[in-house]
């Protein structure tokens, strides 16, 4: 227990600025206020504290940043205010090396899974290198002019929600090259969430690097003291990552984002289903791209009920290719759904069971996003979610304590 305590104390004082110092929001900087975390009667009240992200509160890290080649690894969320974060750091002086965009790209319009081309910023002239496909890391090349990395995306605080997993490459990539990275935090939409299964080692991919649960419950700024407490970057190494906290958040919170984190995710609702409805990825079922509900439409041919559908056609800067193009889909519109529960396997039951198709009802892509192959197993065996959920029981409560030695923020119980 003591070796715990020093531990996190040690990772707290020397990686990052655990209590965030008070901050003054200059006139171009609104801030953004959170609510307190759905209920099962999605009771939402005013959080009266502003909210400032790490980014907002430029004067905690401009002085990190002087003097120094400072690279970004940034997207269309990386803002203050309406003002790009890259173009605030411009004007005050900063010199900004490399830009390195995650998937979806430096702007957020490419679709999941599209290749990302490296390029140059057509407003800065700044060079752009993806750090989506082949190239996850970067390279000692690649970061060869740069003395800081600095770290500033919004996440949706789900495992198979890939910037967190371009941030463990970056992570390990910085520890690898000695170079310091500085994270600019911003909150969990789902702060509140913890659930699902717990990734199994054997099942580590890119939509899953490290042994947590579907919804994590983390801000990226806690995900990385967690990995790099847990020594979960490459041969044990550790990455000296300086964290600017958000000011005002908290884990009761539910964070309205004001820029959509990815084309597919264009709205609050949208990120409260996404938890459990990115499950279909791994199925036959659509999940509404090709709509301008995705994320909160699922249905495929075959489904039975005809109340509700919908046709997913090619939609540029969102989806191109999606399933079922121009084919009709039948199944539930959840758009206006009140959340009785944050987190269900019913929908995904339903289908299974209305499909008929058996194994074929899934695809390969299901155990990387479960984590396990255990999820598919329970599925076919026509297991209840009561007693599926309670196979997770063991593992979610070992992470949950796990996850205490790392927040910075106020917890939910």
């Amino acid at each position: 227990m003591l070796l715990t305590i020093l531990r996190t104390a040690v990772l707290c004082a020397t990686l990052t600025s655990c209590k965030p110092a008070a901050s003054i929001p200059t006139t171009d900087t609104p801030s953004v206020s959170g609510t307190s975390a759905p209920s099962t009667s999605q009771r939402e009240t005013p959080q009266q504290a502003p909210l400032l992200t790490g980014a907002q509160q430029t004067e905690l890290y401009l002085p990190y940043l002087q003097g120094k080649r400072v690279g970004m690894v940034v997207n269309q969320t990386s803002t203050i205010g309406k003002t790009h974060l890259v173009d605030t750091l411009l004007s005050r002086g900063v010199n900004i090396t490399m830009i390195f965009a995650p998937e979806h790209g430096f702007r957020g319009d490419a679709d999941a899974g599209a290749h990302i081309s490296n390029s140059t910023d057509a407003k800065t002239g700044i060079s752009i290198l993806s750090l989506y496909g082949k190239n996850k890391k970067p390279s000692a090349d690649q970061l060869k002019n740069v003395d800081v990395l600095l770290f500033d995306i919004q996440d949706v605080g789900v495992r198979f929600y890939t910037y967190s997993s371009t941030m463990h490459y970056v992570m390990e990539a910085c520890a690898e090259q000695n170079k310091p990275m500085l994270l600019l935090d911003r909150p969990n939409p789902v702060g509140y969430l913890i659930d699902g299964p717990v990734l199994k080692p054997a099942f580590k991919s890119f939509v899953g690097m490290n042994t947590i649960p579907i919804a994590h419950g983390l801000t990226l700024g806690e995900y990385a003291l967690m990995i790099n407490g847990e020594k979960w970057l490459k041969n044990g190494v550790q990455a000296q990552v300086k964290t600017i906290p958000v000011k005002g958040y908290d884990h009761k919170m539910f964070y309205s984002l004001p820029i959509k984190p990815s084309p597919n995710l264009p709205n609050d609702q949208s990120i409260k289903l996404y938890p459990f409805l990115c499950l279909f990825e791994g199925t036959t079922v659509s999940q509404g791209r090709g709509t301008h509900t995705p994320f909160q439409v699922i249905g495929a041919p075959y489904y039975p009920d005809k109340t509700f559908s919908f046709t997913p056609v090619p939609i540029p800067g969102m989806s191109m290719d999606p399933p079922y193009k121009n084919q009709v889909c039948y199944g539930k519109d959840l758009t206006n759904l009140p959340l009785k529960e944050n987190f269900t396997l019913s929908y995904l039951l339903d289908f299974y069971q209305k499909s008929g198709q058996k194994e074929k009802f899934f695809n390969n892509f299901f155990k990387s996003l479960a984590g396990t192959d255990e999820l598919q197993k329970q599925i076919m065996a026509g297991m209840s979610e009561k007693e599926i959920r309670a196979s997770w029981k063991t593992d979610l409560e070992a992470y949950k304590k796990m996850r205490k030695q790392y927040l910075l923020y106020p917890d939910f119980e």
